[in-house]
């Protein structure tokens, strides 16, 4: 690869000139520059629109030693002068070596392809530029985010009490949900010393297949280092309810106070989807708070044939989903749902020069009453244009597609004898590995590896890893419906490949050495 070099600044920036002010409040979005703006917003989309149409592969496999140079030898306090010149290093520094969810070989994260009503919500609300924190600030954007959370209640079955709030992603909304649980374990201790006590003793109950922001929560709540309990799974890496319920009996047994547990909606590895019906069962005979991280399965709230997967999710007292995953947004558009919206208390604080509490009493709806963040983003206009545009039929119809495609990548992968295959997935993951015969199977965890960084620097496809039960293993993560069975068939060519000519050679090389 080629890269464009930058000539190195050695000297002192020049003395602006005197007319820096006025070319600087040009650059502002106001009544007199509506035609700049025109025309730099309309460069970019087509600039990016070239790039899309172009796209070959998901990645250039650009590695950070190539590009960091490049982006380092940017001189920031030397500005170009025009969008124009900005957006021609951009290709340099950026967009040429991007990674693009939309090609149908990007089978790695969970990064979605977007549809085109959430970004032109996306052009909306940055230009706007609305603070989700006050309805001083936001005006109809606080309604419009209310409303989208009261119909994704609705959709879930919270009942008539339920409420949330937009947020930046899964691990916030499960942040949050786990503080509101804690505050509502340690609501009967008032006195600051019995608080004090309670708090090493309260615990966490998740599955071991859980996503990693639980134990970063409970870490940031102040919770004990063993506060989280990882409760063992079945075959299909569903959390074993009975396993819940044995440890809050000896939970309570040792004198420790379960604050929650947490149920997972389509786990990051498996796409697993834990029996939420049972558990709740359990959490409400033991009064225990049930949060159930929908993150991930969230797209089955609006699927015509699988939404009976979610049963039981409606008695859960916090629901975390993102929208930016299976609704196919642009990052950001998560939210915390809540069955009761008196549990938002506990994220409440009142400020007299933003929220004072007579707001309350006159009815003013401000956002920051229910949030962690303050300033915050109009991020729910995209799913709003989504829906207005599209329809929650169709969006469920695209998130169906991707599980189908996945239930095919399964039965390719469990057929062919170059791979073994770990558990059928619920949602749209299918976890494998490359699995050498004979005397090479030993180098199986290092061949895998090799074939997925082999893949990522040609760019061709790209692949997630993952270890299961000690060993690597490899994942696709089918969440573009343009996929296909072809593209998942090419890219295990491609990874057999890689990974057999690795077996190949150090197998080879081995048995030179023991042969010498």
């Amino acid at each position: 690869m080629t890269l464009p070099t930058y000539p190195v600044e050695t000297t002192a920036p020049p003395t602006a000139p005197a007319t820096a002010p006025a070319a600087a409040r040009a650059q502002l979005l106001n009544q007199g520059s509506v035609a700049q703006y025109r025309q730099a917003i309309a460069a970019g989309v087509d600039r990016v629109a070239r790039r899309v149409a172009d796209v070959d592969r998901p990645g250039t496999g650009v590695t950070p030693a190539e590009l960091a140079p490049l982006v380092d030898r940017v001189d920031l306090d030397r500005p170009l002068g025009d969008a124009g010149a900005a957006l021609d290093e951009l290709e340099d520094v950026y967009l040429r070596d991007a990674v693009w969810f939309h090609h149908p070989r990007y089978l790695a994260h969970l990064n979605c392809p977007v549809v085109i009503p959430a970004l032109l919500g996306e052009a909306v609300l940055s230009a706007v530029n609305s603070s989700l924190d006050t309805w001083d600030q936001s005006a109809g954007a606080t309604l419009i985010e209310r409303r989208l959370i009261d119909w994704t209640a609705q959709r879930i079955g919270l009942g008539p009490d339920a409420d949330g709030v937009f947020t930046s992603g899964g691990s916030q909304s499960n942040l949050q949900a786990l503080l509101l649980a804690r505050e509502e374990a340690c609501a009967e201790t008032l006195a600051p010393a019995a608080r004090a006590e309670l708090l090493p003793r309260l615990r966490v109950l998740t599955s071991a297949a859980g996503h990693f922001s639980v134990q970063k929560s409970a870490k940031l709540l102040g919770l004990s280092p063993d506060a989280v309990i990882a409760v063992p799974t079945d075959a299909g890496r569903r959390i074993r309810p009975a396993a819940v319920r044995e440890e809050i009996a000896r939970c309570r047994q040792a004198g420790l106070v379960v604050m929650a547990v947490v149920g997972t909606a389509g786990t990051t590895d498996f796409g697993s989807i834990d029996p939420l019906a049972e558990l709740a069962g359990i959490c409400a005979a033991a009064g225990v708070w049930l949060h159930v991280d929908a993150a991930y399965g969230c797209g089955l709230l609006v699927s015509p044939t699988r939404r009976h997967l979610l049963d039981g999710i409606e008695r859960a007292d916090s629901v975390t989903v993102d929208y930016h995953k299976s609704f196919f947004q642009p990052v950001s558009s998560s939210a915390l749902l809540v069955r009761d919206r008196r549990m938002l208390r506990h994220a409440t604080y009142h400020a007299d020069y933003l929220n004072p509490a007579r707001m309350v009493e006159q009815r003013i709806p401000n956002q920051v009453d229910k949030s962690l963040q303050t300033t915050r983003r109009f991020d729910a206009l995209k799913l709003w244009l989504t829906l207005r545009v599209m329809g929650p039929d169709a969006l469920g119809a695209l998130f169906d597609e991707v599980v189908d495609r996945a239930a095919d990548a399964w039965r390719l992968v469990s057929e062919d004898p170059r791979f073994e295959v770990v558990t059928r997935s619920q949602l749209s993951t299918v976890v494998f590995r490359y699995l050498p015969t004979g005397p090479g199977r030993d180098l199986a965890d290092a061949a895998n590896l090799h074939a997925r960084e082999a893949l990522a620097a040609s760019g061709l496809a790209v692949v997630a890893g993952t270890r299961v039960d000690g060993r690597h293993f490899l994942k696709f993560t089918l969440l573009n419906p343009a996929t296909t069975v072809d593209d998942v068939g090419h890219v295990l060519d491609l990874i057999a490949t890689h990974a057999g000519r690795y077996v190949h050679d150090h197998a080879t090389a081995d048995l030179t050495c023991s042969v010498g």
